[in-house]
């Protein structure tokens, strides 16, 4: 972890994708403007009384604990150096991931602890288990451990609840059924860093994707989290659109990145290739119009050049003109449209650094039309 920081927590989520059933597909080939998808993304639901995004669907995650950076971690994983996860992404790297750890005296890579997180988070609050037997790394796909290697269902519950209690029960459970995390099966996605100046928690959060060929049994937690859902990505914007769930922006804009890839195999090609590239930091900033609201992202015209991530200086602007008349004046686009909850557009027309690949158009319904954009909702 890093004592330095003092602005905000830094945190790990997971784009967790796994192979559809039938009647799943069925279901997305009814609703997914896009389809038909043959994976599903895993999506919790919040607690109301959660003092950040109440009721909000999310990917599973959550902070970054102490015990994910132990050095006995080192006695389950590889030798080799970052533990088997190979070279270290070219390119770019946000400062999450290029932070000197050994510095801060943690003998653990960022991105290998920040991997132990997202899947330890993914167990405690969904019951989802991303472990292989032995050190690793696994020599083919991704799957959770078979279930002839996992202890009973009481057992296995009885140490989820103590992970829930203790993050480091959770490197006692894989000694115990000797057993890795499966850093391996994550891939680096992106770094988003919650706004600065609108009050509340702020995290900067590390974003893996893991694709499985078969959907795990998941179970709910009834804490933090209290529903879960398997959605395709276009049927999980219909289910936003429709008031049925409800995502902040940057899940919304993973979203809508996932929707370029109707094919598990071609988002799991993607995801490690690109993985490779490294990533940038992003944090919006918020444009205020006279009828709605902008996120700036970076590449954006509109965009600062010197963002205050501190949050000591004013970081949302206000404007008389419409969102609209900004839309028409915009020329370089990477912004969020905010008109209500429920009411999101993806605008992007920038060429993505790292080899990303931008959210893909949705619908035209919201803004007006603009053959500029390639993105909208």
């Amino acid at each position: 972890m890093n004592p330095r920081l003092q602005h905000w927590r830094e945190a790990a989520t997971l784009l967790l994708a796994a192979g559809a059933g039938c009647g799943a597909a069925a279901r997305g080939r009814a609703r997914a403007p896009l389809g038909p998808f043959d994976y599903e993304v895993l999506l919790l639901q919040r607690s109301p009384h959660s003092g950040f995004l109440p009721s909000a669907h999310v990917f599973p995650g959550g902070l970054v604990e102490a015990a994910d950076f132990s050095a006995d971690w080192l006695g389950l994983l590889p030798a080799s150096p970052r533990c088997g996860l190979g070279p270290v992404p070219g390119g770019g790297r946000a400062p999450l991931f290029a932070t000197d750890r050994a510095g801060l005296g943690s003998p653990l890579p960022g991105d290998v602890a920040f991997r132990i997180c997202a899947i330890r988070e993914t167990f405690e609050e969904a019951g989802v288990l991303l472990v292989l037997p032995g050190r690793g790394p696994p020599p083919g796909p991704a799957a959770p451990l078979p279930p002839a290697r996992l202890p009973p269902a009481p057992e296995l519950s009885a140490w989820r609840r103590r992970v829930q209690k203790d993050p480091a029960a959770f490197l006692q459970m894989c000694r115990q059924l000797r057993c890795a995390p499966n850093i391996w099966a994550l891939h680096e996605w992106g770094n988003w860093l919650t706004p600065a100046g609108r009050g509340g928690r702020r995290y900067d959060t590390a974003f893996y994707l893991c694709c499985l060929r078969q959907r795990p049994h998941t179970a709910q937690d009834e804490r933090e989290v209290t529903g879960f859902r398997w959605s395709s990505p276009s049927e999980a914007i219909e289910c936003f659109k429709s008031q049925e769930m409800w995502f902040a922006p940057p899940q919304f804009y993973e979203l809508c990145r996932l929707c370029n890839f109707s094919s598990l195999d071609a988002l799991h090609r993607f995801g490690s290739d690109r993985a490779l590239e490294g990533c940038e930091r992003w944090m919006s900033v918020m444009l205020a119009a006279s009828n709605g609201h902008i996120q700036l992202l970076p590449g954006d015209e509109l965009y600062p050049e010197d963002p205050d991530y501190t949050g000591e200086k004013k970081m949302i602007w206000s404007t008389d003109k419409k969102v609209e008349d900004l839309m028409k004046e915009g020329s370089r686009l990477n912004r969020i449209v905010i008109k209500d909850l429920n009411r999101l557009a993806v605008y992007v027309n920038i060429q993505p650094k790292y080899k990303h690949i931008n959210p893909i158009l949705m619908d035209s319904s919201l803004i007006g039309n603009n053959e500029d954009c390639n993105s909208r909702l």
